[in-house]
This record gives structure tokens, sequence and C-alpha cells, in this order.
């Protein structure tokens, strides 16, 4: 009779299949044994405590929980950045406490006590309330004084980098936009006109109104410009050491205390006062506000045709007289039309100005070449005065031209600028041409005054 391992090694006998069954059974018992503990811990994990026969609803997600829990976790959370960011600033003993409130409220979210929760919450808010030391209330004209520094700092950075304001001290643009000008009336009984027309008249047309009399027989001995921000202004010397200070720019000041030393004569000398004699009886209307767009120039090159404001660091704008400074060349501001650009060859055949041998198109050019309209009183492009002397004068004589340099450094790009009203206009004619250091960027908005009809964006 085989034994049980004799037994246990026949595959194929009767005993070696009976076996077999025996081993599946085992198996599957084992695995009926696992799965009824899997359910078992299942239930048990849904069962509340103490209430083995009832099994508490699924929890749910984060976003579908109550609200006093969200907020107490904001809190929680929110608590943790103060301490990040007043760690340097608060006392240990503080930061403590801090940490023991969010603690506290952490604990009651976790037992999820809605009560308890709410007074850790209070606790905590307060903690971090009274956790710095309290700063002084400002008073009113502590926060006025502040709002206008900000205002100020605001204010200088557009100047600077964004939009300047410029005032036009001459009548070298006009029509195209006004400089300052003086009217001097002839009615010898001149009184000013009542306060109220004189307050419109500023406001609207930047009129204001003088009558400015001689305190004694005196005539003009020097000036000097003593222009401030955007107020132009000159102050004139006279024989008897009195000082007075007209509000226009040098030179409608020289036109209004000289004359011409014989009729037609170019050269002037001061006139002569006697002791209440008028030297300003009229009015003055202000130089045209524009606003200088300073970013432009930044990302674009210079366009011929555009009004364009430069400053005139290394520019002669002066005569050149031996033993004589030229007054301009320290930075004072232009404005002008750009005419000619790098490689451009400029000539005069009045009254068209002809650029790389062709008459220019662009539209600011052409009315004034057309002289039409407001344009009528000039007498489109001229040349340089033939008299003149002391500077470069590159378009005084008849066929004179002149050339811009195609190539140069960056900074040193050549640009020309002729005035609208070329009869009375220091521009490139004489000094020559504009460097691209100089340039401040094109004249974009004309802001004031408001009657004069130049009002809106310059073209």
């Amino acid at each position: 009779m085989p034994s049980s391992s004799e037994r246990a090694s026949t595959p194929n006998g009767a005993g070696g299949k009976s076996d077999g069954f025996a081993v599946k059974r085992g198996h599957d018992a084992e695995v009926a044994f696992r799965a009824t503990k899997v359910k078992t811990l299942l239930r048990r994990s849904l069962v509340r405590p103490g209430l083995h026969a009832r099994a508490s609803p699924p929890t749910l997600p984060p976003m579908f929980g109550p609200k006093w829990k969200k907020e107490a976790k904001l809190l929680h959370k929110g608590a943790k950045k103060f301490l990040h960011y007043k760690r340097d600033l608060l006392p240990p003993d503080r930061i403590d406490e801090i940490e023991s409130r969010r603690a506290d409220l952490w604990d009651a979210v976790k037992a999820n006590d809605q009560a308890k929760a709410e007074e850790a919450s209070k606790q905590l808010r307060d903690t971090c309330e009274k956790a710095l030391p309290r700063q002084p209330v400002q008073s009113a004209w502590e926060e006025n004084v502040e709002v206008i520094f900000v205002a100020l700092v605001v204010a200088l950075g557009l100047r600077a980098y964004v939009i300047q304001p410029f005032r036009i001290p001459t009548g070298s643009m006009q029509p195209t936009l006004n400089g300052i000008t003086i009217e001097q009336s002839e009615d010898p009984n001149y009184e000013k006109p009542w306060f109220g027309k004189q307050a419109a008249d500023l406001v609207l047309r930047g009129r204001t109104y003088r009558n400015i009399k001689a305190d004694d027989d005196m005539h003009m001995t020097g000036m000097r410009d003593a222009s401030w921000f955007l107020f132009t202004r000159t102050k004139v010397m006279f024989s008897n050491g009195q000082q007075i200070s007209f509000p226009a720019a040098a030179g409608e000041t020289r036109d209004l205390l000289t004359e011409p030393i014989a009729p037609g004569a170019e050269q002037r000398r001061p006139k002569s006062y006697r002791k209440g004699d008028a030297i300003l009886r009229g009015w003055v209307d202000t130089g045209d506000l524009v606003l200088v767009d300073k970013i432009s120039y930044h990302f674009r090159r210079p366009n011929r045709g555009e009004v364009f404001v430069f400053d005139t660091r290394g520019i002669k704008t002066e005569q050149q007289v031996p033993g004589k400074l030229g007054g301009q060349t320290g930075g004072t501001h232009y404005i002008k039309r750009l005419c000619g650009v790098p490689g451009d060859t400029l000539e005069i055949r009045s009254p068209n100005l002809w650029v790389n041998g062709v008459i220019a198109k662009e539209p600011g050019i052409q009315r004034v070449i057309a002289a039409e309209g407001e344009y009528s009183k000039n007498k489109g492009y001229i040349l340089a005065d033939p008299m003149a002397s002391g500077y470069q004068l590159p378009l005084q004589r008849g066929g004179s031209k002149f050339h811009l340099a195609a190539q140069a450094p960056p900074g040193m790009r050549e640009y020309a600028a002729l005035g609208d009203n070329t009869g009375n206009s220091l521009d490139s004619r004489y000094w020559g041409s504009v460097k691209e250091f100089n340039l401040a960027g094109p004249a974009l908005f004309s802001l004031w005054p408001f009657t004069t009809g130049h009002w809106g964006f310059i073209k």
C-alpha cells in the first residue's frame, strides 16, 4: 500500500485527483476570508462610535464644506502670513501668543465644533490687531501735504519722461502756433478795462493788460532773460537804474523799446523816454501752451513735416561776435517744423522748399509754401537775411544747398528746423543742423489759450 508521500507525488492516480480538489477548496476559503475581513473594516470605518447600527453620511469635498469652516481656515492661513510679514516687528511673546491662538483655532476646526471655532477666530483676530504698536493718526494737514508731495513727484516724473508743457515765446511759428505778442494802444487816454473783462481775457485768451510809464527821463541800457518754468519774462535795465520786468521774450521786448536808426534801416537804437511817457500801454497776448510728446522718438525716427521741440545745447543760435557769449547755447528750447532728416539735401527757391531735388510734399510744409488764408501774411520759404553775419548761414545765398549727413554716430544724426514764419525765424538757415541728442519730441497738443483757434492736436 503506497504511503501518503507517494500518493501526493502521483499526478494521474486516484489519490492525486482527490488532493487537487482539496487544494482548490483551501484557496477559495482563504479568498473568502480576506473579502469578509475587508468588508468588516469598511463597515467599522463608516459606523459612528456608539451607534453600530447607523452609518454616517459620506464626508463632502472641501469646496462644499460649511462656510464657517472655510472662513476659519482662511483666517488660520492669514494669521500665518501675518507672522511671516511682521515677524521682525513683533516681540517674541506676541509671536508665541499668535501661534497658540492659531493652534486653538485649528483644534476647533478638526473637532468640527463651530462655536469653539468662532470664539477662537475672534481671539486670533484680536491678538493680531493688537500685536503691533499703534501708529499715530495723521492730522488733516499732514494728509494734504503727503498727497501734494506725491502729486508733485508724479507730475515731475511725467514731465521728465512722458509729456512736457512748453510755452512758445516768439512768433517764428505763426500762424500755426502763436508766440507772445505785444500790442500798443494808440489811445492817449488808454485805461485798463474793468476787472471782469481782464479776468475773462486772461482765462480765455491769455491776455494781460499793462500801463507802464516812465518814472524819469531814461532809456534802455540792457536786458536779460528772467524766464521761469512756463513764465516768459525779460528784465530790462534803464539809464536811471530802474529795472522793469516785461512778460515777453527778449526779441519782442527789444522791438518794443528800440527804433530804427533811420527809416527802413535794419539797425536799431534804444528809445528815449521822458518822465510820464508810456513805455507799454496796451496788452500782451501769451504764447500757446503746447504739450510735447517725450516718448515717441524712443520708438520711431522723426518725420519730415512734423512740428517738434529741441533744446539748443551746442547750437550757436546767436551771432558769434568776438568777446560776446551766445546767450542761448546753454539749453533754451525752440519749436520749429522739421524740414530735413538725415541724408536730405535742402534748397530754398522762394517760396518753395526743395528736398532732394523736388518740392517738399508734406502737408505742413505745403501750407507754408502756398501762403494762402492765414498763411498769406508770410512769403513762403525765403533765404536767410543777406546782411546777416556771425552765423554758419548754410542757406543765405541763391543756389545754396544744405546737406544733412546720411550716416552719423548715434545721437549725432542731423535734422533741419525751419519756422513757418520764415521772415521772422532764427532757424537752420542761420545756425545749421539740429543734432539727435537735442531732440525733445514732437509737439502733440495745443492746450491753451482756448480762443486762438489753435486748441487741439498740432499738425
